[in-house]
């Protein structure tokens, strides 16, 4: 009896056993397929982390097996407003198509490619080439070619009679007289005479300014995504540009005006170079280059505009009787037509808040702004072509 029971005892321990040792077998197969797993999985991320590793924009010897294009496209991506540093967050109506800490080799062939500042670039770039070809044009008297493009600057009559009456023979500036504008020969002479050439500085001032102006834009637009320092040392140059370009557009009128006073030359152009030197001195201001002073920068660059009705108001009493008097009026009206056209879209940055991210890459405020600066450079560009082709037909009394 006792040995059956024995038997059975040992039976049920023998299962026991049978069981643990089945247990711990399966716990060890699941041990290793987790391992297996695990490495698995280890080998994948590890395998992700070298293929980013390859790609990544924050090792440059990370990049050595990496085509130009890959590095391009993973590197120099464009980005949305959200993701750009601070120092560019300037209008978040403008959505995508960014460029940020760009290098410079980069930033340049950026010019050949589609983001939010391709147009900004082109419109003023290809504003520079215009009136650098203008100025050869006139400095090497390729007249054909000057008078073409000075053709689409004149919209209005540029005939005495269809401004005054026929009997206005007298061109008055201050104690002037008009030449008779029948002696062609003679006047062709005066024309090419050393003494006329040394009178168009004021025409060329006015073409440098305005090709300064242009290309100062275009490279600040262009490079201003390669770091914060160079963002900021090119925003300051570009304030710089457009207040030289308002500086020099008041040479030739006001000098050719005034020819025969010569201190009222002094007076109104010393008056708005000293504008124009505290407008600098004031925009060099770092606080002044960000988005929140917009219209407080476009306040002082009107203000230097409008400091020309006082030149303009006095040329227009003291030249009534000019038969060019209109025709120079308007071109000069159109001028500030589209000066102040192009202002109000700076400043509203319309139509980009009516729709944001429709207008990213064209369409924009900033870029309507740069085509009516062309528009009025062109414009004004049309008055002092009339200034230079007349300045040498008064003569002043002694």
């Amino acid at each position: 009896m006792h040995k059956k029971v024995a038997r059975r005892k040992s039976k049920v321990v023998m299962e026991i056993a049978n069981q643990k040792k089945e247990l711990q077998l399966q716990k060890q197969q699941q041990a290793n397929s987790n391992l297996v797993t695990v490495e698995v999985s280890a080998a994948i991320t590890s395998k992700i982390d070298d293929d980013e590793e390859k790609f990544s924009c924050t090792s440059n010897k990370k990049l050595k097996g990496c085509t130009g294009i890959e590095k391009r496209r993973q590197r120099y991506g464009l980005l949305s407003f959200h993701q750009l540093p601070e120092y560019m967050k300037d209008n978040e109506f403008i959505v995508n198509y960014y460029r940020a800490d760009w290098p410079l080799k980069e930033a340049f062939f950026s010019l050949f490619r589609w983001h939010n500042e391709t147009l900004n670039v082109w419109t003023h770039l290809l504003g520079f080439v215009l009136f650098l070809g203008l100025t050869i044009a006139n400095s090497v008297h390729f007249s054909r070619v000057a008078d073409f493009i000075t053709m689409f600057t004149r919209h209005f009559p540029t005939s005495a009679s269809t401004n005054v009456s026929h009997n206005s023979e007298d061109f008055s500036v201050g104690p002037t007289k008009l030449i008779d504008l029948k002696r062609e020969p003679q006047l062709q002479m005066e024309m090419t005479s050393p003494e006329m050439a040394s009178t168009s500085w004021p025409f060329f001032i006015f073409l440098g300014g305005s090709m300064f102006c242009l290309l100062s834009s275009s490279i600040c637009h262009l490079f201003s995504c390669h770091s914060q320092r160079l963002n900021l040392l090119l925003l300051q140059m570009d304030y710089a540009g457009i207040t030289v370009m308002i500086i020099t557009s008041f040479f030739p009128p006001i000098y050719y005006v005034f020819q025969c006073s010569p201190h009222w030359q002094l007076v109104y152009l010393i008056g708005i170079t000293m504008m124009g030197i505290c407008t600098i001195i004031t925009l060099l201001t770092p606080a002044f280059s960000t988005g929140k002073y917009r219209a407080f920068r476009a306040i002082l660059f009107m203000s230097m505009g409008f400091f020309g009705l006082i030149p303009a108001i006095h040329s227009v009493v003291v030249n009534w009787n000019d038969p060019h008097r209109n025709v120079i009026l308007c071109h000069e009206a159109v001028m500030a037509l589209f000066y102040i056209t192009g202002t109000m879209f700076y400043i509203s940055r319309i139509p980009e808040r009516w729709k944001p991210g429709f207008f990213d890459l064209t369409g924009q405020s900033h870029q309507l702004f740069h085509v009516f600066v062309v528009l009025g450079a062109l414009a004004h560009y049309g008055a002092a072509k009339i200034f230079l082709e007349y300045r040498g037909r008064v003569e002043c009394e002694k």
